[in-house]
């Protein structure tokens, strides 16, 4: 029987740990020469279809980099096609549909999803990794309504998201039965992955920072709570994410969920002024691993430090995604030193 390093479940439910535990978002691949260099014969989604290689891109950073979690290998978007939305990853532009959601019977015509019909590959390499190869938690993650609605209205990456809050406020019927299929869609996607072995969960609302705190009650917030009270049930730590959306903290903090998770721009010691009490997530500025190790290091430290002081857990990440140019040795070295640091500084305050 393996053992699993289960300090990230404590963490993320408010236990205390010995050192504070650390993953990275996009950690499996990018600035990886052996992603790179997969990344040259095959696509996302090719990747993401072939069981064993996915579960080896996904192990890489456990086995590179000593973090406490592996982040599953997809992209936010596997599950749409599932649902009959014709969506394509293109290289240096993201999620491109051709079928965008233009009007209530487009809405309409939209099917349920069945992880083991649409996504079997998925369920299968979770299997893989958890139950023969990975020594740490699986984390598996979906997108969240608002991000997912905006690729399918917008037709693809946005900058001001005009198209998606447009429809929102001037279709509110067809806004909500859009909420509806594609919560029900993520409720059944994130099952599936528990049932096959993932052991917590993370929602990606990427960009949903572009709503204000009220359209956000409003139009988001309902959706939200179903799918996290949905998700409750199924008993793995849950983590709700976000860029650039420092203002609705207090938002999320009201859902069932257990980890609040930081984008850079918000420090952990304000958003616990903010009335934020539990576990929080982040928040090292990805472009830091860039900088020169000393920069590094005193940052983390600070985050680190912050954490402990924390009123619950904290599970140390960055603030968005590893970029392609960050060494690998930068985050090998920088997860050495958050174990190292943290479990000092926590010994000291017992």
């Amino acid at each position: 029987m393996r053992t699993i390093n289960d300090t990230l479940l404590r963490a993320a439910r408010g236990e205390q740990t010995d050192y504070t535990p650390v993953w990275y978002m996009r950690q499996a691949g990018r600035s990886q020469p052996e992603y790179r260099e997969i990344k040259q014969k095959y696509s996302l989604e090719e990747i993401t279809m072939q069981p064993e290689l996915c579960a080896y891109v996904t192990r890489l950073p456990v086995e590179q980099y000593d973090v406490d979690a592996a982040i599953l290998y997809k992209d936010i978007v596997t599950p749409l096609p599932g649902i009959g939305v014709d969506v394509a990853i293109k290289a240096g532009v993201g999620p491109v549909i051709s079928n965008p959601i233009r009007s209530a019977a487009d809405v309409e015509k939209l099917g349920e999803f069945n992880a083991k019909e649409h996504t079997p590959y998925v369920l299968e390499t979770i299997s893989m990794l958890t139950k023969e190869q990975l020594n740490v938690p699986l984390i598996g993650f979906g997108g969240a309504p608002f991000t997912l609605a905006s690729y399918m209205i917008e037709g693809g990456p946005s900058r001001n998201y005009a198209k998606t809050k447009s429809f929102m406020v001037s279709e509110p019927k067809a806004w909500f039965a859009l909420m509806d299929k594609l919560g029900d869609m993520i409720i059944s996607d994130i099952s599936a992955q528990v049932e096959a072995g993932a052991k917590a969960i993370q929602i990606f609302d990427s960009w949903v920072g572009a709503l204000n705190v009220e359209d956000y009650r409003i139009f988001i917030k309902p959706v939200m709570t179903r799918i996290f009270g949905e998700l409750r049930k199924l008993n793995v730590p849950l983590i709700q994410f976000g860029v650039g959306a420092s203002h609705l903290v207090n938002e999320w903090h009201d859902l069932p969920i257990d980890v609040v998770g930081l984008d850079w721009r918000l420090p952990i010691r304000e958003a616990e002024a903010r009335g934020v009490t539990k576990t929080v997530q982040g928040n090292l500025d990805p472009t830091l691993l860039l900088a020169d190790w000393n920069v590094v290091e005193a940052r983390a430290k600070d985050i680190i430090d912050q954490g402990i002081a924390h009123e619950k857990g904290h599970i140390f990440n960055l603030g968005h995604g590893v970029f392609p140019e960050v060494d690998p040795a930068v985050l090998k070295r920088l997860t050495a030193f958050i174990h190292e640091y943290s479990r000092e500084a926590r010994a000291k305050n017992k």
